[in-house]
């Protein structure tokens, strides 16, 4: 991720990064030149179009250089005579361990260092290792246990899709289906997983399932026709079609379900333009990856992972800088697919896990994924021939109007006092296969904080005989099914309210019991209780009790003498309706409640473990919190899961109306009193 450039709506040069088209080259599909939208516009600076690596010494939390990339590369493969059959997965930043960085002054010195995963395909071994950038040297490549897989990369997408369309069982079971023109065909290669049905000649290969779809021509929207009942299973380190599954014919739905513009007959009247100026420019000022903006103050990483990562948010109060989260991310979510049958129940993927969600972001485009004044940063990858890939505005900074903050007229004096709300958004978008995922973290002026993540794109589609009424989905158009799924998110948060040494609540409010106590039935109270330890803080939301959690720093006191906290408060949620038993839940055990608590443990960052990827027995949140360790009083991290119950309806075709999910954080005895309070009168207009 190369550092930000400012870019107003009047001088944007707009770039798009479209997702990758299984049948492309990888490196033209990342690397696809800026398209200007106009003359005047092609004139203008790029977004993002800083130097690729800014002067100075990096900061030990800015992502990777693209020259600390190719040095990893170089370093790996001289030590390790690592040659082009490998394949680079993952070349990210390991990160220091915050002891190290809470010693950190600015203009220090710290360990640089590159954290690698690597396939030998020749002999079908995963490496993972650390390179230490600053001295050129391996620290360690160890190989990964056996059965353990990294995530899917982009390049085995195209591979992947050109060895199918060889295939002769996959011609054959084409041209039983009337699809003649194999160039016609999409496939997404879906993860492979483990449900204890796999068959004894598939151990230990890397495997895909993969998925395909006809167009009727060369845009049309694919996923209006499922091949339905064909499943490619390929062996990605030999690239090779190991078996074509074939689950019986079924005619193709015949309805086109174009969304593109050139398909769409007619257009309402455009409204009329809303522009979002500020012509003193904004009110955020950013420091290579430190954005600093109405008292808050947070540094901006990317993964190829998780995608977007927040660093040391932090609330200036009072002339004093207070930390409230050391790191926050999206870290794992799975999408399980409700339909039993034997070509369907396999489906449930982990995009984060299994993919690496910052893979896929997209290069957002001025006036139609942001408004405003806007900062972009370039995210800076790998291909998994070890070079560096850059993806052009992937991460969008802006400020946006919410509304009011506060109010109130005083009708006996006159006085009226309002405040608009102004917040800052972060935020990046990815395109997995039919999926866009917007993944957004909202600051306020009041303290307030907020993770939204944003679904939209084309549902998942299977077909169903004529007349026939499908049981674990619904129709969208003839014979088109849209199935019954869940997305279901994992946030990593690793919290430092006011200092380190924090504590957990579990809040509910209860009505009291008839009686003495309650004489007229109108009483209630919210009561609070400790979560002491790891097997007391696995919890769920209730709705019934208006439960929500309180991250308290026993050691620091508001005025009025109580410990300082901040809340954890659900949005929309949904509780797993896969069962507890369901083989899918070896892998994803962290779905089964919506809190979880660990002490914190630089070694576990991701909900379902470091490797989901056919993981034979699972690993994640359910293995952490066997040690049962200590809540109390010490240095804690929130894992919060929320998901979203898709019962698919007709608006959701071809293209569905964004849904949103998320959560909020809000002070609770963190400030003296409304922290907003010395926000200045807006100027009338």
């Amino acid at each position: 991720m190369t550092a930000p450039d400012l870019i107003s709506p009047a001088s944007a040069a707009f770039s798009r990064r479209r997702f990758l088209e299984a049948s492309a080259v990888l490196a033209g599909a990342l690397g696809l030149p800026e398209a200007a939208t106009n003359e005047a516009a092609a004139q203008q600076k790029p977004a993002g179009g800083t130097p690729p690596n800014p002067p100075g010494r990096p900061h030990p939390l800015d992502p990777l250089t693209t020259e600390e990339i190719v040095r990893a590369v170089e370093i790996v493969r001289k030590t390790r005579q690592v040659d082009d059959t490998w394949r680079f997965v993952t070349i990210t930043l390991a990160e220091p361990h915050k002891p190290a960085m809470k010693t950190f002054q600015p203009g220090g010195r710290i360990s640089r260092a590159a954290f690698v995963i690597a396939i030998d395909r020749t002999k079908g071994q995963a490496y993972e290792g650390t390179v230490d950038l600053i001295k050129g040297s391996l620290e360690r490549f160890d190989p990964l246990a056996a059965g353990l897989q990294p995530a899917i990369t982009l390049d085995e997408f195209a591979e992947c899709e050109e060895a199918i369309k060889k295939s002769p069982e996959f011609l054959a079971a084409l041209k039983k289906r009337g699809a003649t023109d194999v160039q016609l065909v999409m496939v997404d290669p879906w993860s492979a997983g483990t449900y204890g049905t796999e068959l004894a000649a598939d151990n230990g290969k890397r495997l895909s399932r993969a998925l395909a779809w006809v167009r009727t021509e060369a845009n049309d929207n694919g996923y209006a026709r499922p091949l339905d009942g064909v499943v490619a299973v390929v062996d990605l380190n030999k690239m090779e079609v190991v078996r074509v599954e074939d689950y019986g014919v079924i005619p193709l739905p015949p309805e086109a379900g174009n969304w593109y513009r050139s398909y769409q007959k007619e257009f309402r009247e455009a409204p009329q333009p809303l522009d979002i100026v500020q012509p003193k420019g904004p009110s955020f000022a950013v420091d290579g990856y430190e954005v600093a903006w109405q008292k808050w103050k947070f540094r901006i990483g990317f993964t190829p992972r998780e995608g977007l990562v927040l660093h040391n948010i932090s609330y200036t109060d009072a002339g004093r800088e207070r930390p409230i989260i050391y790191r926050a991310a999206i870290c794992e979510m799975v999408v399980p697919y409700g339909d039993p049958a034997e070509r369907h129940y396999r489906k449930n993927a982990f995009d984060i896990g299994e993919y690496g969600i910052g893979m896929f972001a997209n290069s957002l485009e001025m006036g139609c994924d942001c408004l405003g004044t806007i900062r972009y940063f370039d995210a800076r990858m790998n291909d998994s021939k070890g070079q560096p890939v850059t993806i052009k505005n992937a991460v969008c900074v802006h400020e946006e109007d919410v509304g009011i903050l506060w109010k109130h007229t005083d009708w006996r004096t006159n006085q009226s006092e309002t405040r608009r709300s102004r917040r800052l958004s972060v935020s990046f978008v990815a395109t997995v296969g039919n999926y866009e995922y917007g993944f957004f973290w909202y600051l306020y002026q009041d303290g307030n904080i907020q993770c939204e993540v944003k679904l939209t794109g084309i549902m998942h589609t299977t077909t169903v005989a004529p007349n026939e009424k499908p049981e674990f989905g619904n129709l969208v158009a003839p014979q088109l099914n849209a199935p019954f799924h869940e997305h279901i998110f994992a946030a990593r948060l690793d919290m430092a309210v006011d200092g380190d040494e924090n504590s957990i609540y579990e809040v509910n409010t209860v009505s009291l019991p008839a009686g003495s106590s309650n004489p007229y039935g109108n009483a209630f109270r919210a009561e609070q209780t400790l979560l002491a330890k790891e097997s007391e803080a696995q919890r769920s939301v209730n709705g019934a009790s208006a439960r929500y959690w309180r991250i308290v720093n026993p050691n620091k006191k508001n005025r009025i003498g109580e410990p300082v906290s901040y809340r954890l408060i659900p949005g929309e949620n949904a509780p797993p309706f896969v069962r507890l038993d369901a083989a899918v839940m070896r892998r994803a055990g962290f779905i089964a409640h919506q809190l979880w608590v660990t002490p914190y443990d630089p070694q576990q960052r991701y909900a379902a473990g470091d490797y989901p990827n056919q993981h034979p027995t699972g690993d994640g949140l359910p293995k952490y919190v066997t040690a049962d360790r200590n809540l109390v009083n010490t240095d804690l991290v929130l894992w919060y899961v929320f998901g979203h119950n898709h019962v698919p309806r007709l608006e959701d075709w071809p293209v569905m109306p964004v849904a949103t999910l998320g959560f909020q954080l809000k002070p609770d005895g963190f400030f003296e009193r409304n922290p907003a309070l010395d926000l200045p009168p807006a100027e009338k207009g």
